[in-house]
């Protein structure tokens, strides 16, 4: 039995990494055909394209983990069914319940990393993702700076500096030609200067020193000394501004929502809708990582049930019922944040549900039974086929 343990659990582990990956590759090309517009001004190469991906991905295994669970479970207990293993173990008196030891293993290690992404990983990754992205902008950008070149890329400046240093942010002689005001116009020239960045703002800063200001206005120039002189770029609103909100409740950790919603503010009093966000992706950062354990025990006895069947369309089936599931995660979900029933109960509804319905099927399962909803649908299908 521990041999048998042992390939399932290799068999799980290695079906969850293709899942995952399979999965994840197409939610990141998805989201890059989203972030066109931010990339497209960029010079970078595979290995910024994959640090941006990395620190994004967080993000989706919240959704993906679920699913992925599901689905190694299900595709390898359908491949045990089809090649007859499971009816040689029962044969030689192994019920299904000793070969489930390895399958709540594998759930549990599921579930633990999931939780982990849903408390720490998310708003690790999305603050890095926005730090990459400003330091790459700074960097990297079409827009960046470059030594000798007025540079026309910004809304309403023309920055232009003699020489540049990518890697301090240092600038030497700069001039720099502001006409946010139309009518007024501001010309800024200095010796020296450097960029810093604001990930957390999406800003970029340009500090003079020892510079003067030329302004003309009403036929006349005026010029001012200083000592230093800041210029706030917004970076975020060239390149994408939505993915820099800092503030987004989906991007907080777990222990910032918590806090948020203990010791709230007054303006997040005010801001209903603002609160029940807060309480609902509480509520989903708990429940949806517990869906790894779930569905890994539901999609145990639906593979037996189904045993026999072609993998592509076990693969359709398993996706099919994961669309239930998160149809139904998800009309909580909307049903919680619209303040109707309280989140909490309403997103751990489809656990509750499809755990019971799991565990039953197991039972029958394992009996060797099937029951009689199934048994139903199947009489049917059988008599069409005759017909």
């Amino acid at each position: 039995m521990k041999l048998a343990h042992r390939l399932i659990f290799k068999e799980l582990a290695v079906t969850f990494t293709l899942s995952v990956s399979t999965l994840l590759g197409v939610l990141l090309m998805g989201r890059m055909i989203q972030l066109r517009e931010l990339l497209m001004g960029h010079d970078l190469g595979f290995l910024d394209l994959m640090k941006l991906f990395f620190f994004m991905s967080p993000y989706f295994m919240l959704l993906i983990a679920p699913i992925a669970c599901m689905l190694s479970v299900f595709l390898t207990f359908l491949r045990m069914s089809s090649d007859n293993e499971l009816t040689a173990l029962k044969a030689g008196g192994v019920s299904l319940y000793r070969l489930a030891p390895p399958v709540i293993f594998f759930c549990i290690a599921c579930t633990a990393a999931t939780y982990f992404i849903s408390f720490h990983g998310i708003s690790w990754g999305m603050n890095n993702f926005r730090s990459s992205v400003v330091e790459f902008a700074r960097t990297k950008s079409r827009f960046a700076i470059q030594p000798g070149v007025f540079n026309r890329d910004f809304p309403n400046l023309t920055f232009y500096a003699k020489n540049t240093n990518p890697e301090t942010g240092e600038l030497m002689d700069l001039f720099v030609r502001d006409s946010t005001v139309e009518d007024a116009p501001v010309i800024i020239m200095a010796p020296y200067g450097k960029i810093t960045t604001k990930p957390d703002e999406g800003i970029m800063e340009v500090a003079f020193r020892n510079g003067r200001i030329f302004r003309r206005g009403k036929g006349e120039l005026n010029v001012l000394s200083f000592r230093n002189y800041t210029v706030r770029v917004p970076i975020a609103m060239l390149i994408g501004g939505k993915f820099f909100d800092s503030s987004r409740i989906s991007e907080q950790s777990v222990a910032t929502l918590q806090r948020m919603k203990n010791n709230p503010s007054e303006k997040l009093l005010r801001d209903e809708n603002r609160w029940r966000k807060v309480h609902n992706e509480l509520a989903k950062r708990y429940s949806l990582p517990f869906g790894c354990f779930v569905l890994g025990l539901f999609a145990m006895p639906v593979a037996c049930v189904f045993r026999g069947l072609n993998q592509q369309y076990g693969l359709s089936l398993s996706l099919g019922l994961f669309l239930v599931y998160y149809t139904l995660f998800s009309i909580g979900s909307s049903l919680g944040e619209s303040g109707v029933a309280p989140p909490t109960v309403l997103q751990w509804i489809p656990n509750v549900l499809f755990l019971v319905i799991g565990l039953v099927l197991l039972r029958y399962t394992n009996l060797e039974r099937v029951p009689s909803v199934l048994e139903r649908i199947m009489h049917i299908k059988a008599r069409r086929a005759e017909s």
